[in-house]
């Protein structure tokens, strides 16, 4: 198939063609006109926009193919640090639809992702030197392990994109890369029955695809294995982290609130003088389960997620509330704050479970139907214990 560079993008507009405009000889499938159409606008939208990673266009049999750069921009960089501190991450994606990096042909490796954005920029970058094309899979803009599980990443959308692609009339073989991680989503026989191409699940890591194609398309045990160190588990918690400050100052609030309550109003003295060893220790939870949990999460006994973070909430949580003003002098509120605050790091420490590959969807909703009547009983444990050390604070008994 010949191909042709096309450094002016804004050509695509001239043409009124695209990557997915109806083929002058149909491949194996006959597209479906409503899933074309829309291919249609996400191209026409992506050349309009012309983020800076797009770098040009080719032009082949059945239209233009926006070209990607394996270069990351400090926009990306920029835009990968957001995704790891806020909920930027649930904005962050790109078009759904076929991309080329390099100058492919007719022979090139078909490799697919999802429509989040980092997800695709860390497949481009570890493209850099190869010609091929990029499938993606419009996941809601939720990376590719998230996406299998929840079913976005999956047989039916990977079908759509391939019949309304062309990619059995673009390309001469029948083969198509797929992340391993996304496994969970794609049937690879429906696949082959549906659209004639045969998935090869790559490896788990995309630093590895490059060796993948070299060995033939095999990959060694260490290419299977899910590598998920201390860093990796670190560069995870910030935006664990950063969900649970924003809601600090409400909980701030309501304590200083609560402590501040006398029969006679609010008295913000004893508010703050009361109320600081919950603010602290707040905190201190919200670390320990956001942070500490994670990063120490091979080494706390047991398998629960909940279990890890109760762990670690009663080991740090406890000597405070015991062994320092922290604690308080009550023994009502000692044990308030310590039933409280190690259920909020083991909540936390829950949450954790959606960043890792250590849990599967059955798993964590077998461990919410446990933990959240703990989470329950907890909470209202530890309202009576505060309830008490406010009666008693006031001598009522």
């Amino acid at each position: 198939m010949k191909t042709i560079q096309i450094n002016n993008i804004t050509e695509l507009n001239k043409t009124g063609r695209s990557c997915c405009a109806p083929p002058q000889n149909p491949g194996l499938l006959a597209p479906d006109l409503q899933m074309r159409q829309k291919a249609i606008k996400a191209i026409s939208s992506i050349t309009a926009e012309k983020p800076p990673w797009i770098i040009g266009t080719i032009n082949t049999e059945y239209g233009l193919v926006p070209v990607v750069s394996p270069d990351w921009s400090h926009a990306d960089r920029w835009g990968h640090i957001r995704s790891r501190m806020s909920a930027f991450r649930m904005n962050y994606a790109i078009n759904p639809g076929l991309y080329a990096i390099g100058t492919p042909d007719a022979d090139s490796d078909i490799f697919v992702s999802a429509n989040y954005k980092f997800s695709f920029d860390i497949l481009r970058r570890e493209l850099m030197g190869i010609n091929g094309w990029i499938l993606v899979l419009d996941t809601k803009g939720i990376n590719v392990w998230c996406a299998a599980g929840k079913g976005t990443f999956g047989t039916d959308e990977l079908v759509r994109r391939i019949t309304a692609a062309n990619l059995a009339g673009l390309v001469a073989h029948r083969r198509i890369i797929v992340p391993q991680l996304g496994a969970t989503g794609v049937r690879a026989t429906e696949v082959m029955r549906k659209t004639g191409f045969h998935v090869y699940f790559g490896p788990v890591e995309a630093a590895d695809i490059k060796q993948y194609c070299t060995d033939n398309y095999r990959a060694s045990p260490e290419m299977r294995q899910i590598r998920f160190g201390i860093v990796k588990r670190l560069i995870l918690t910030p935006i664990e982290l950063n969900q649970a400050l924003k809601r600090y100052p409400l909980v701030a609030l309501i304590i200083l609130v609560i402590f501040g309550l006398q029969p006679t109003g609010v008295i913000f003295n004893n508010a703050w003088f009361e109320g600081w060893p919950y603010l602290f220790l707040c905190l201190i939870a919200i670390v320990i389960g956001a942070v500490i949990t994670p990063l120490l999460l091979p080494f706390i006994p047991g398998r629960s997620f909940a279990l890890k973070g109760l762990i670690t909430g009663v080991a740090a949580v406890s000597p405070l509330v015991a062994l320092t003003p922290a604690g308080g002098e009550s023994f009502f509120l000692k044990a308030s704050a310590l039933v409280l605050f190690s259920l909020l790091s083991s909540y936390l420490a829950l949450q954790f479970t959606g960043a890792t590959t250590f849990t599967t969807i059955s798993g964590v909703k077998k461990e919410l139907r446990i933990w959240l009547p703990i989470y329950i009983a907890g909470l209202v444990i530890a309202a009576i214990l505060l309830v008490l050390y406010k009666i008693h604070s006031w001598g009522l008994i």
